[in-house]
């Protein structure tokens, strides 16, 4: 159960509604980081999908993630990961501090849970996460 909730938790549906409501309703501070946020998120997921459309990598067998191997059947790198660790990227280095604490402990536990419940393997997952770093890395580079 809490696997399935840390692995949906990367869901970028979620994280569009999130930070459009925030981009929507929040103040100067937070609107300005869920753009950044949002574009960097588009920015990903646009390579993740060359990639897995390139490498054409299966997903592992399994019952769990039956919308994930409908929708998505190949399995590298992990989208999931990859959004993740750039989110807890952006969390560093855009702060405030709290928040990249937060996400810098969420991050991997959304990854292994895609490990965990079958959906990857452990390459797919460590590809996606050296992804979101160096996106991460270059979407704080642009903006800072």
């Amino acid at each position: 159960m809490i696997a399935a909730l840390l692995a949906h938790s990367g869901d970028s549906w979620f994280w569009f509604a999130g930070l459009g409501l925030v981009w929507w309703q929040g103040d100067p501070f937070w609107q300005f980081r869920a753009r950044i946020y949002f574009f960097s998120i588009l920015v990903i997921a646009c390579l993740v999908l060359v990639i897995k459309f390139t490498i054409r990598r299966k997903r592992p067998e399994g019952e769990w993630g039956v919308i994930y191997r409908r929708t998505d059947p190949h399995s590298f790198p992990s989208g999931h990961a990859a959004r993740a660790i750039l989110l807890a990227v952006l969390g560093l280095g855009f702060g405030p501090p709290w928040l990249g604490i937060l996400l810098v402990i969420w991050a991997p536990l959304v990854s292994l849970a895609r490990v965990g419940l079958g959906v990857h393997y452990l390459s797919d997952v460590l590809a996606g996460m050296l992804l979101g770093i160096i996106v991460g890395a270059v979407s704080l580079s642009i903006v800072l």
